[in-house]
């Protein structure tokens, strides 16, 4: 185990497969994610079964080997079990299927602390809970499993009914491939706070720059769809991004960007946002923090998702999504 700036890293060496031997894994849902974790554990040598719906995710399981057992009823079925399902249908599923069958010594694992976190999943104490949460998506999970390597992760443990939930959890976080770069043990609470302030605080920041970006140059005259390609359509910034992950974002550009680009990226960069920003930022995390979000989330929920549908609803018919189609009509970007 090494220790950085007081946070706890797991590697390869710190974690144990003999945790997962004897015991049989229920993968709760296959999609992207659930796809790469029940794939990378099979390969690691664990006893990895699907809990699926009957839909296309449970055919695509079939086809990749695995045996397919319906939710209802699964607690039966297994020791670990891996909710992978979406945020907002894991507290019916657990209600439902899991909270009066799971047994004393059986072990639950989220990818994600949000349920958890703000109770709205409350297990039995004797029930491990535990969270292995990659820092990648489910394709990307995989792609790096089968190549040797992995994606980082940061795991949590919740509860420790047996006294071996922590072995378990890195055990499980060894098995897909997460310690071959590193895990970092943190708390639910974190986890959550941090995820929910990156998609709430920061890429709406972001997302705001592009759009107004967008707006500024397209009514003085740029042609929409030059505007789709220089901001993001040619993947330049995707490997801005990628290069900031590998050499540090600042390092990159100075290592990789022109003089020019240096200076004007730099200068400007200062006053770029007002003390607004800020102030919305403290906000935003605030509201996370004090389960206003959580509850908002739950009522929009409840009231079958109003407000989520017309947001999406509206991304169809912006300018910039019209602009995105038109350059894939005059240049292939999708090689």
């Amino acid at each position: 185990m090494n220790h950085s700036d007081e946070l706890k890293v797991f590697r390869d060496n710190d974690a144990d497969l003999s945790f997962l031997e004897g015991k049989k894994i229920a993968v709760i849902g296959y999609g992207k994610q659930g796809r790469a974790q029940a794939l990378n554990l099979r390969d690691s040598g664990a006893s990895v079964h699907v809990a699926s719906i009957r839909d296309s995710s449970a055919e695509n399981a079939e086809k990749d080997g695995f045996d397919v057992v319906p939710i209802e009823g699964c607690a039966a079925t297994a020791d670990i079990f891996l909710m992978l399902i979406p945020d907002e249908v894991q507290r019916d599923v657990y209600e439902n299927c899991l909270a009066n069958e799971l047994q004393a010594g059986q072990a639950l694992c989220f990818a994600h602390g949000y349920n958890y976190h703000f109770g709205l999943i409350k297990p039995a104490p004797e029930i491990d809970v535990f969270m292995v949460a990659p820092r990648m998506v489910g394709a990307i999970v995989r792609e790096y499993y089968k190549k040797g390597t992995g994606a980082p992760a940061y795991v949590a443990l919740g509860q420790d009914g047996s006294g071996r939930g922590h072995g378990t959890m890195l055990a499980v976080a060894k098995g897909i491939g997460a310690t071959r770069a590193g895990v970092i043990e943190t708390t639910f609470e974190q986890e959550t706070v941090l995820d929910l302030f990156m998609e709430q605080a920061f890429f709406p920041v972001f997302s705001q720059a592009f759009l107004t970006a967008f707006d500024v140059l397209k009514d003085a005259g740029f042609d929409p769809r030059m505007l789709a390609l220089e901001m993001y359509g040619s993947g330049e910034v995707a490997e801005i991004m990628k290069a900031a992950a590998d050499l540090g974002y600042l390092q990159q550009l100075v290592v990789l960007h022109s003089r020019t680009s240096q200076y004007g990226t730099l200068s400007r960069t200062p006053g770029a946002y007002s003390e607004t920003t800020k102030t919305r930022m403290k906000e935003a995390l605030e509201n996370i923090r004090n389960g206003g979000f959580a509850k908002e989330w739950a009522d929009e929920e409840k009231a079958g998702y109003p407000v989520f549908n017309k947001l999406v609803e509206g991304i169809k018919t912006h300018p910039l999504t019209t602009a995105e189609n038109g350059l894939h009509d005059l240049i292939d970007l999708r090689q």
